[in-house]
């Protein structure tokens, strides 16, 4: 296997994980056993040098531009994809803590290889202390906590004046993971609940979470047109878009491995790659993945132009950004779909890799943050001049 070192390109990176890629695929049914990416995986991928992608530079880390990134999460997931989805959360996760203070990028940062996981979903509450904040509450959802070194946990500070939200982040050897993660699809992601009792955070550690979602920390030193500094929540969107390109590709691989030499039972097709049924459905797959692929470019060439400028879109165009992320998903669903009436009964067999492609992308395209139907009405209403009507942009 391809082993990297800190200064390397992505495309080694992108090498790496194709030799890595049928372990991880093997390893599928081990992760949903375990209902969480083996401890063998994780040690692959942070060989291949994929924990280190948003790492700063100065940390010894690839700080790889956005489309960098998209491709390596694409890559993982179409070998497994819910090894893939776990990397891109615990890499994205990671490129949040470059919107930190410097004083907390030197702490997490201290070894290039950084994974963490999120509680986006404010379900605790922070209190101030003495050089910092206590932290309390659970969070659920939290993909690849196991194998989290931190994690970024959103909290509230009740005041006179109302809650007021925050951002604190944990180690992950504070909290108290959950083992409630039993799922019928995405199993593998080992997306447990965790739980925070009575925390210290330090004060460096802990960043108002409008802040976040904004530019970042005041006194960090990597601000402004870096080519690093995207706004967070499209960032987290297209890193999640490629991860359900990679499951229909997966999907799409697997499907066509198994056709040679397959017959369709009950009719008199001895070859099913010679039926036409079967081409049209193999062609539509394929040219829906393509087009979640154009629209996926077409973010992040957005994306990348205003990290290049230093600037950061308007609350317009975060929400058509939400709604072309959000076909680009259901596209990649709709492809998935597809294939699936083409695998045959045979297909749900726990050793054929397909019916994991395809549990996984139908329970990950309900993500609440992914909703077609949800972030077209986000889309829309701006397309008709009226306020998208959420803060999530």
């Amino acid at each position: 296997m391809t082993t990297i070192d800190r200064n390397v390109d992505v495309s080694t990176i992108l090498d790496a994980v194709a030799d890595i890629a049928p372990a991880l695929r093997e390893n599928g049914r081990q992760a949903e056993r375990e209902r969480r990416v083996p401890t063998e995986s994780i040690a692959l991928l942070e060989k291949a040098g994929v924990f280190r992608l948003t790492t700063p530079r100065r940390f010894g880390g690839l700080e790889a531009p956005l489309a960098d990134q998209a491709a390596v999460y694409e890559a993982i997931a179409k070998a497994d994809s819910a090894t893939g989805w776990a990397a891109m959360i615990l890499q994205s996760s990671a490129w949040i803590y470059t919107t930190y203070s410097d004083q907390a990028q030197e702490e997490i940062f201290a070894k290039p290889d950084v994974r963490a996981s999120t509680g986006f979903s404010p379900t605790g509450t922070v209190e101030p202390a003495e050089g910092g904040w206590v932290v309390n509450g659970t969070w659920k959802w939290l993909s690849g906590i196991n194998h989290a070194d931190w994690v970024t946990l959103a909290a509230l500070h009740m005041t006179p004046e109302g809650p007021m939200p925050y951002a604190a982040v944990v180690r992950a050897s504070e909290l108290t993971v959950l083992d409630d993660w039993d799922t019928s699809a995405a199993e593998g992601t080992g997306s447990a609940s965790a739980r925070a009792d009575g925390v210290f955070v330090p004060a460096h550690r802990v960043l108002f979470l409008i802040d976040m979602l904004g530019a970042g920390a005041p006194d960090r030193a990597n601000s402004g047109a870096t080519g690093s500094n995207y706004a967070f929540l499209p960032l987290v969107m297209i890193g999640a878009a490629a991860s359900y390109i990679g499951i229909a590709k997966g999907a799409y691989e697997t499907l066509l491995e198994r056709l040679p030499g397959r017959p369709i039972t009950y009719t008199s097709w001895t070859e099913q790659g010679q039926s036409p049924v079967t081409q049209i459905q193999v062609a539509t797959a394929e040219n829906r993945i393509a087009a979640a692929e154009a629209l996926a470019a077409a973010v992040v060439a957005v994306l990348q132009g205003h990290a290049d400028a230093g600037t950061y879109p308007e609350m317009e165009e975060r929400a058509r950004l939400r709604g072309r992320v959000a076909m680009v998903v259901e596209l990649a669903k709709e492809a998935v779909e597809v294939l699936h009436t083409a695998a045959g009964a045979s297909a749900i067999a726990r050793d054929v890799p397909f019916q994991r492609f395809h549990r996984d992308m139908l329970g990950l395209a309900n993500h609440a943050l992914f909703l077609f139907n949800t972030n077209m009405e986000v889309h829309g209403r701006v397309l008709l001049g009226i306020s998208p009507d959420t803060p999530f942009l």
